[in-house]
C-alpha cells in the first residue's frame, strides 16, 4: 500500500518529510502469454524478474524488496542500466504505482519531474498551462502568477506563450514545462535525467536551474546515467539491478562497482573540484 501525504503544512509547521519503503514490490501481469519464450528472451535481459502470481498468472517483477528511508536533506542518485528498475522507482515513489506486496509511505509535496507532460493541455495558451501545471506540482495559483515573468523569460518562448500549446514542437514543450517544474518549491523532488528533446544550450542553462531546484528541495531521488550530474547534485547513490536494491553507499563507491574504477576516479575528481569551488566561494 501506498500512503503519500501532500499536506501544505509539511515543512511549514514542522511535520516531518520523509519516504519510507518496506520490502515493497512491482509486479506488471502479462495477460497474453501466448508468446511467452519470446518475453522471456527479452524481457529477461531488459528488466525485472519474470514470475507467476498467486493466479498462475505470467507477471513481470519490476521492483522487489525496496526498503528506503530518507529524510529531509537526502540526496540520492540512482544508478543501472535501462530497464532496471529506475523509472519505476520513482513512480512507485510518485504513488502512481501501488506496491503489489510490502509498503510505500511518503510524506511531504512530491514534485515528479519525469512526465514532463502530464497536467498540460493542448487547446491552450502556453500561460495557462504554466497555471495548470505549477497546480498539478503542488503549487497555488497565486505562486504561479507571482513566477510567470521569470518563467516565460527562462523558457524564451516569447508570443508562442499566448497561443495554443498544440502549435508547439516537442523541444517547445520541454521548454515550457522546464520552465514551470524549475521554478516550484518542491519537499521531495522526484527527478530523471531523461527529460527532453532540447539544444544543448538549452540544456546547459537548464541544469543551472535544476542545480537551484535541487537546493530548495527538501528530498532528491534523482535517476541519472550522468556521473558527474550525480556527484554535483547528490550525497549518496543506490544501484538498482533488475528491479533490486544491488549496493547503496557513497557515489564513488556505488559508480566503481557498477561502472568500474575509471568511472569511481571520474566522480573523485568532479567532487575534488566541487569542493575548492566551494573553498573558493567561502
Amino acid at each position: 500500500m501506498t500512503s503519500i501525504d501532500n499536506g501544505a503544512n509539511a515543512r511549514g509547521l514542522n511535520k516531518a518529510i520523509s519516504i519510507d519503503t518496506h520490502d515493497a514490490c512491482v509486479d506488471f501481469p502479462i495477460f497474453d502469454a501466448k508468446s511467452r519464450s519470446l518475453k522471456k528472451a527479452f524481457l529477461g535481459k531488459a528488466g525485472g524478474t519474470i514470475g507467476l502470481n498467486d493466479s498462475n498468472l505470467v507477471t513481470i517483477e519490476a521492483l522487489r524488496d525496496i526498503t528506503l528511508s530518507l529524510r529531509d536533506g537526502d540526496r540520492i542518485g540512482l544508478v543501472g542500466h535501462n530497464g532496471a528498475g529506475k523509472s519505476t522507482l520513482l513512480r512507485l515513489l510518485a504513488g502512481i504505482y501501488e506496491p503489489t506486496r510490502g509498503s510505500a509511505t511518503i510524506r511531504g509535496r512530491v514534485a515528479p519531474v519525469f512526465d514532463l507532460g502530464v497536467g498540460m493541455d493542448p487547446e491552450i495558451s502556453g500561460y495557462e498551462n504554466i497555471i495548470i501545471r505549477g497546480l498539478f506540482l503542488g503549487m497555488t495559483r497565486k505562486q504561479m502568477m507571482e513566477r510567470m515573468d521569470d518563467i516565460a523569460d527562462f523558457t524564451e518562448l516569447g508570443e508562442y506563450l499566448n497561443m495554443p500549446l498544440r502549435t508547439y514542437s516537442t523541444g517547445m514543450r520541454v521548454r515550457l514545462a522546464m520552465g514551470v517544474v524549475t521554478s516550484i518549491d518542491p519537499e521531495i523532488l522526484l527527478l530523471d535525467e531523461g527529460i527532453g528533446a532540447v539544444d544543448a544550450e538549452f540544456m546547459k542553462k537548464a541544469r543551472i536551474r535544476l542545480q537551484e531546484l535541487v537546493s530548495r528541495a527538501g528530498i532528491l531521488v534523482f535517476a541519472s546515467h550522468s556521473n558527474e550530474f550525480l556527484a554535483q547534485l547528490c550525497t549518496s547513490a543506490m544501484w538498482i539491478d533488475h528491479g533490486h536494491i544491488r549496493q547503496r553507499g557513497s557515489i564513488e563507491e556505488v559508480v566503481g562497482a557498477y561502472e568500474g574504477p575509471d568511472a569511481a576516479a571520474h566522480v573523485r575528481r568532479v567532487l575534488a573540484e566541487l569542493e575548492r569551488d566551494e573553498r573558493a566561494r567561502g
